[in-house]
């Protein structure tokens, strides 16, 4: 028990670090030991030397093909990748022909190797796979949670839950879990992008904890994509939808990156207030 603890208090050091990496470059006194509860732990966080960046253990529960192309995109970037899922025998699979650090874990022992988890899962069976990493029992409080559940019907485009999200689903399901949505309008074919920066995808998130978002954007740009915060995790609802607007357009005949305006964003900036 008092194993258990530790790690989940480590974790949480460690989830709080990787939010402020970007704006607060990490220092010796940063790897020093600090309190938590009543309980001092060391700690330490990995660093690129030249690009600042911070190496975390980033779970992934799932064994189709967007997890598969997750977990390649993120260890080649530096992170360590634990695989599960329902198909133990596919996430080894996965796991060996990727090979380097992702690694498949058995689902009881997934979430206390993990710092950030992507949930990667078709919508029927995402009930089914919380529960086998113990998410309805608190293993994933205090852990960023990133759902790229598509709860589209693809015959219809119409969004399955008949209300909220698949994302509020997760938050339900996964008590104090930091849940944020993201990751569900892309196919695994589009990561990581290697293209000019200028063309790079945007890429939508919401969510409620600072922290999580924060995760989130990071490992969002590490895929070489750009992340775009959008409002809390009750916006998870809008985000869901526009799959399924993207897939009517799909089949209609259209791609879809032709379906709505090119806007400028800073000619719609508000004015700076007059002195």
């Amino acid at each position: 028990m008092v194993d258990q603890f530790d790690g989940r208090a480590d974790m949480a050091i460690r989830h709080e670090r990787l939010a402020r990496s970007l704006d607060h470059p990490p220092s010796i006194a940063d790897r020093s030991y600090r309190p938590v509860g009543t309980i001092v732990l060391a700690f330490s966080l990995v660093i690129h030397r030249h690009t600042g960046a911070v190496n975390v253990n980033v779970g992934i529960l799932g064994t189709g093909t967007l997890a598969k192309a997750l977990a390649r995109a993120w260890s080649t970037t530096g992170h360590n990748v634990c695989i599960t899922g329902r198909d133990m025998v596919k996430a080894g699979f996965i796991a060996r022909e990727i090979g380097g650090a992702v690694e498949a874990v058995a689902p009881a022992d997934f979430a206390a190797q993990v710092d950030v988890v992507v949930v990667a899962i078709a919508w029927e069976g995402l009930a089914e796979a919380l529960g086998l990493i113990g998410a309805p029992v608190g293993s994933l409080s205090g852990i960023p949670v990133i759902d790229c559940t598509n709860a589209v019907d693809y015959a219809t485009g119409e969004l399955k839950p008949e209300s909220g999200s698949a994302a509020e689903l997760v938050a339900s399901i996964a008590p104090n879990a930091h849940v944020v949505k993201a990751l569900h309008l892309f196919a695994g074919t589009s990561w990581p992008y290697k293209g000019p920066p200028l063309s790079a995808p945007v890429v939508a998130v919401c969510g409620d904890e600072p922290s999580a978002l924060q995760c989130a954007s990071t490992l969002i740009t590490d895929l070489g994509a750009k992340p775009a915060k959008v409002g809390g995790l009750n916006s998870a609802r809008q985000l869901e939808e526009a799959a399924g607007f993207v897939m009517r357009v799909v089949m209609a005949g259209f791609n879809p990156r032709f379906a709505v305006p090119d806007v400028n964003p800073t000619a719609h900036s508000p004015e700076p207030a007059a002195r």
